[in-house]
């Protein structure tokens, strides 16, 4: 279970708004919390915060856990005040209708709810359909068009509303943890290595519009030039009803971090990293992911420059892209000690060459 100051750290982090091309709030917390134990700290024109341990070693491990989010963008205001949108990042329009929103303004949060036709007065078809976006608007309370101006405008980014508890004896909930959690498993990382003597450079990315297509990581990556890349991500967790597991593997909440087989992951660093959770007893899952490449930072920094060797570790995750997600933190735990202890023990010799090293 993490600390007292990395669960406030992450409970400050899940706490923003920070939709895609928008995340100078959950910016600010990462590079705030980085600054406190890495050697350096920047942050680029995309918003990626870069963080380095041991800068001058020729060998450069990168590690990327993107904190944007899905979420909205004002289009259109009408003459009563209500406020349309268009989606940012990829939305399950089953549970946008009802959801409690907060509009990043240049003055402020506005809160507000999406609404939608009443079932009242749904005619019978239209009650087994998913509404469209086109047909929710978001509700702020203003009375018309003037006053709701007044306080929003065109492009303004919009957020679930922010909602973090932690659950049980191990587990969190929150909208955004797809992926605040990887980023967070980013920054232990990055603490622990911080205590440790290091043969390898180490950035740490808290990386930005990973929802919009890996662009964050895209750029990061090509300035670090890295030998080696981790991307953290979610992964979908299959102990739920009705989850193929023939389709997704057999994975639970609390069960270790999940460790893929994929093209975006290089045969040789994959090895080494199931060879240090044997070492130090740490639990891990074993996936094949639900596609044979993509989707992930992971595929962004291998394919940088002339290629970087590269590893996905998820963090198992419940109702992705919802606004109620579940993760378990002995997850992250999990994670946070199989990259640490891997990386540690780097000597800044290693090739990945398949089939050859």
């Amino acid at each position: 279970m993490p600390d007292k100051t990395a669960l406030k750290f992450f409970e400050s982090l899940l706490s923003t708004v920070g939709p895609s091309g928008f995340e100078e709030e959950p910016a600010a917390v990462f590079r705030n919390y980085m600054e406190k134990f890495c050697d350096q700290v920047d942050t680029d024109v995309l918003g990626n915060t870069i963080a380095v341990l041991n800068a001058q070693a020729p060998f450069r491990v990168m590690l990327s856990g993107h904190y944007d989010e899905i979420g909205f963008q004002v289009v259109y205001i009408n003459d009563d005040g209500l406020i349309y949108f268009r989606p940012n990042g990829g939305i399950d329009k089953l549970n946008v209708p009802a959801s409690e929103v907060e509009i990043k303004t240049a003055n402020g949060i506005i809160p507000g709810v999406i609404g939608k036709k009443p079932i009242h007065l749904l005619k019978a078809a239209e009650r087994e359909k998913v509404v469209a976006l086109e047909d929710m608007w978001i509700d702020i309370g203003a009375e018309n068009r003037q006053e709701a101006e007044a306080m929003v405008a065109i492009g303004d980014p919009v957020a679930l509303k922010r909602n973090v508890q932690f659950m049980g004896k191990n587990r969190v909930m929150s909208k955004g943890l797809d992926d605040r959690i990887g980023a967070f498993v980013v920054a232990e990382t990055m603490r622990a290595l911080s205590k440790r003597k290091l043969n390898v450079a180490v950035y740490g990315v808290g990386s930005v519009q990973e929802e919009l297509g890996l662009r964050g990581a895209t750029a990061s990556s090509f300035a670090i030039d890295p030998q080696v890349g981790f991307g953290i991500d979610v992964g979908f967790a299959t102990d739920l009803p009705d989850i193929p597991k023939k389709l997704l593997g057999d994975i639970k909440l609390g069960a270790g971090p999940e460790l893929t087989r994929s093209a975006d992951n290089n045969v040789v660093l994959g090895r080494m990293l199931r060879e240090t959770a044997k070492k130090h007893k740490v639990a891990y899952q074993e996936t094949a992911a639900h596609r044979a490449s993509g989707g992930t930072d992971t595929a962004a920094i291998q394919l940088t420059r002339s290629g970087v060797a590269t590893a996905l570790i998820s963090i198992p995750n419940r109702y992705m892209h919802s606004p109620v997600e579940i993760c378990d933190l002995r997850d992250v735990d999990g994670a946070v000690k199989i990259l640490t202890e891997t990386i540690a023990a780097m000597t800044g010799n290693e090739r990945f060459r398949p089939g050859l090293d």
